[in-house]
C-alpha cells in the first residue's frame, strides 16, 4: 500500500485549504442549515465541521495501513488487498465524476468513497459469514458527509462504489469451497486481536447523530 503518498496528498490539500480557507467557509455556510440530527457535543459546530472532515479523510491511510497489516497476519490478504487496491485508486484517480473538485473538498468526495466502499464490502460479508471483512463502523460518520456533499452528488458517489464491488464481488465469491476455512480465520481470536491494536480506527470525530425514538 502507498499510504505514504496519499499522507502527502493530503498533508498537501491542509496545506492549501490554511492558504484559501475554501472548504471552512463552505462547512460554515452549510452549519446552520445541516439536518438538527446533525451535533457536535462540545463547542462551534462550523469549526466542529473542520475538525470532523479532516479526521474523516486523514482516517483513510490509517485504515489501508491498518488493514493491510491484520490482513497479512491473520493470512486473509488475497480477500482484503483487493478492497484496499480499490480505495487506494479513489485517490490517485478519482472518477470522472469528481472532475474539478479540488482540495479539501476533492478529497472528502474521495474519502467517501473510500468509506463507503469498505461499508458496502463489510454488509456483504456480515450476510454471507456472519463477520465484517473489516471492524470499523464508519457508517454515522458517512451519513454525515453524504449531507455535507449533497444527497445528489453523494448518491452519485454511492453508485461509483456499486460499480466497484460489481466487478469485485459477486455471489460465486462466497460459494467457494475455501469459504469454510476463511470463516474461521475471519472471526480467529489473533485476528480479532489484531485489530484492537489499531484503537485509531474507532476514535470519536466528535460528531454524531442525536436521532430521537419515534
Amino acid at each position: 500500500m502507498n499510504t505514504a503518498a496519499l499522507r502527502e496528498q493530503i498533508q498537501h490539500a491542509h496545506q492549501q485549504e490554511l492558504a484559501s480557507g475554501q472548504l471552512t467557509r463552505q462547512l460554515a455556510a452549510q452549519a446552520g442549515h445541516l439536518h438538527p440530527a446533525i451535533q457536535l457535543r462540545d463547542g462551534d459546530l462550523a469549526e466542529g465541521l473542520v475538525r470532523f472532515v479532516s479526521a474523516y479523510i486523514e482516517q483513510v491511510p490509517d485504515l489501508l495501513d491498518a488493514a493491510n497489516a491484520v490482513a497479512i497476519e491473520a493470512g486473509i490478504e488475497a480477500q482484503i488487498k483487493p478492497v484496499l487496491k480499490i480505495a487506494e485508486h479513489f485517490f490517485e484517480q478519482p472518477p470522472a465524476v469528481m472532475q474539478g473538485h479540488e482540495g479539501l473538498d476533492g478529497l472528502l468526495d474521495e474519502a467517501y468513497l473510500a468509506h463507503r466502499l469498505v461499508e458496502e464490502v463489510n454488509d456483504r460479508y456480515i450476510v454471507h459469514l456472519g463477520q465484517p471483512l473489516i471492524p470499523l463502523d464508519t457508517t454515522v460518520a458517512s451519513l454525515i458527509v453524504h449531507q455535507l456533499i449533497g444527497e445528489s452528488f453523494a448518491n452519485q458517489l454511492d453508485e461509483v462504489v456499486h460499480h466497484a464491488l460489481a466487478e469485485m464481488l459477486d455471489e460465486d465469491t462466497f460459494d467457494q469451497a475455501s469459504v469454510q476455512a476463511y470463516r474461521a480465520r475471519l472471526s480467529a481470536p489473533q485476528t480479532e486481536a489484531a485489530w484492537k491494536r489499531w484503537p485509531s480506527l474507532s476514535r470519536q470525530l466528535g460528531l454524531e447523530l442525536a436521532l430521537e425514538a419515534s
